[in-house]
């Protein structure tokens, strides 16, 4: 007997859905302003900072970027209380996000700043420009300008990686798929409609971030 699709049964979850849609989104766009922001200061700091500042932020990154982003969730969230430190689930699973973006978007951008001319930032400074001025206005344009592409695929991974947070009861996209399949019992089709979900989302942030770079980085 053959398996019967039953898409109407999903229809009174429609809220639940949606609710875990515009989680997700949300926390893609929060965590990814945040990591960036890390990601740039930690590119700075390894950079231009002091030796142990560079040693103390490539750590950070080593740890981050060697070990499963779910380990660092569950460390953030379960692991941290025994500390007295007590999170609730959505703070936990921004905090995860951005500090796993933040190491990963570090190495990124730093890449994008060794790129950049010496000549450029000598340039800058024989203009009297202080260290952070010739960061601000000639050093970090130009990394940014270089590194948008895989800064931008990056920010997709992340948002994609998001559906872990639901084993935190996140009330995300997969959160809402596996609350609506332990009612109605029609897994399937939930999840093949929070699979073409996840993809719209992808195709729509990767639009949307091609858009922003041609708009922040117009070619000469």
């Amino acid at each position: 007997m053959g398996y019967t699709l039953v898409f109407s049964d999903l229809l009174p979850y429609w809220d639940v859905l949606l609710h875990g849609l515009i989680f997700t989104i949300v926390l893609t766009i929060v965590s990814t302003i945040a990591g960036i922001a890390l990601g740039t200061a930690g590119a700075s700091a390894r950079a231009f900072g002091p030796k142990w500042l560079d040693l103390l932020v490539g750590a950070y990154v080593e740890i981050i970027r060697n070990t499963p982003f779910i380990v660092q969730l569950f460390f953030i969230f379960f692991g941290l209380p025994a500390a007295g430190i007590k999170l609730s689930e959505t703070v936990a699973a921004f905090l995860a996000m951005t500090i796993n973006l933040g190491a990963y978007s570090t190495e990124i951008i730093r890449a994008g700043i060794q790129a950049v001319p010496k000549g450029h930032i000598e340039a800058g400074e024989s203009l009297a420009m202080s260290r952070m001025q010739v960061l601000r206005y000639v050093v970090l344009k130009q990394a940014f300008q270089k590194i948008y592409p895989a800064l931008s695929s990056q920010i997709v991974i992340v948002m994609l990686g998001s559906a872990v947070v639901s084993q935190i009861s996140a009330e995300d996209l997969t959160y809402a798929a596996n609350y609506i399949q332990s009612r109605n019992f029609r897994a399937f089709e939930v999840y093949l409609v929070v699979t073409l979900l996840y993809l719209l989302l992808a195709i729509a942030a990767r639009a949307i971030l091609r858009g922003i770079g041609r708009w922040a980085f117009p070619k000469a």
